[in-house]
């Protein structure tokens, strides 16, 4: 009776229609409520990709916490201590690790987004879903693990006394809307072009870790300023600089949590320049998703 029951139920759904690349046709509320529709299965999938990371493993869910700390006190130790990048940056551990975490999260974002597809290629051959919802799912987690080394953050600013006014750590949601932005549309768009050219995961890992380098994490701004300065560079190499939309928001998060700053310390416009990177962010994931649109049709084929 149960199954009698349940037939009868399915027959008075209404048919969707899904066209060769994998799209809802108009009349179906589009790509965000079809996601929305299944937002339990993308919950799944990113509560599936938690686990996954730390399986077996005796500290668990701790090692979200471990593992940023020791690249940290490395980094810390290294470069501020025997290297001496803290002169001339007050509570440099703060600063150290509010670029560090807001970076780390755009890394998780982006690697974990890149490979998503091809971890999930049994349910793409099997079963139709919105593709989307992979990468989706790997943002998600990594923004699990923000939060994990965003308490952390907050706790070491409170501990040393480096909070800035309330009112400068509003600088800290345009900041995580920026990465946000591009680590969705860049993560759409790797993911589907890894699909078709499997070496992107690695250059992807590449890029990435120069993009930590080429961000003021480890060093600060005024130095590349000076630098510029001092072999007479032309104007348009700082502007280069400050074009990279992940220096942007780690100035920003420097802002947020870093009370030690003086205006020295940041370029101006400083929310101008975040507000264009948004806005370059948002084109970059209209196009992205287009992409990932046209690819998403042989994917099946492809794996």
């Amino acid at each position: 009776m149960a199954r009698s029951e349940r037939f009868a139920r399915v027959a008075t759904l209404p048919f969707v229609t899904i066209d060769s690349r994998g799209v809802t046709l108009p009349g179906s509320g589009g790509k965000i409520r079809e996601i929305a529709a299944r937002r339990s299965l993308l919950l799944l999938l990113v509560r599936r990709d938690l686990q996954a990371r730390y399986r077996d493993s005796f500290l668990g869910f701790l090692w979200t916490v471990i593992r940023p700390l020791i690249q940290f006190l490395m980094y810390f130790i290294v470069l501020g201590q025997f290297l001496r990048a803290a002169e001339g940056i007050p509570d440099f551990a703060i600063y150290l690790f509010a670029g560090f975490t807001l970076y780390t999260f755009f890394n998780d974002m982006i690697s974990g987004a890149t490979g998503s597809i091809l971890l999930n290629g049994g349910l793409v051959k099997k079963i139709y879903l919105p593709r989307e919802i992979f990468p989706l799912a790997s943002i998600g987690g990594a923004g699990f693990m923000f939060l994990v080394q965003l308490a952390v953050l907050v706790v070491a600013a409170v501990a040393f006394g480096a909070l800035p006014a309330p009112l400068e750590m509003l600088w800290f949601f345009p900041s995580l809307l920026t990465v946000l932005i591009y680590g969705l549309g860049l993560g759409l768009l790797l993911a589907a072009v890894n699909v078709y050219l499997r070496d992107i995961q690695y250059l992807t890992e590449v890029v990435l870790m120069l993009a930590m380098w080429a961000s003021p994490i480890v060093y600060s701004w005024r130095m590349v300023r000076d630098v510029i300065e001092r072999f007479g560079l032309p104007d348009w190499f700082l502007e280069l600089y400050l074009a990279n939309p992940l220096t942007i928001a780690v100035m920003g998060f420097h802002k947020a949590f870093w009370g030690a700053g003086t205006p020295a310390d940041y370029p101006e416009g400083l929310g101008l320049r975040m507000a264009i990177a948004m806005a370059v962010g948002i084109v970059l994931v209209f196009v992205s998703h287009r992409v990932f649109t046209r690819l998403q049709g042989n994917f099946a084929q492809e794996l």
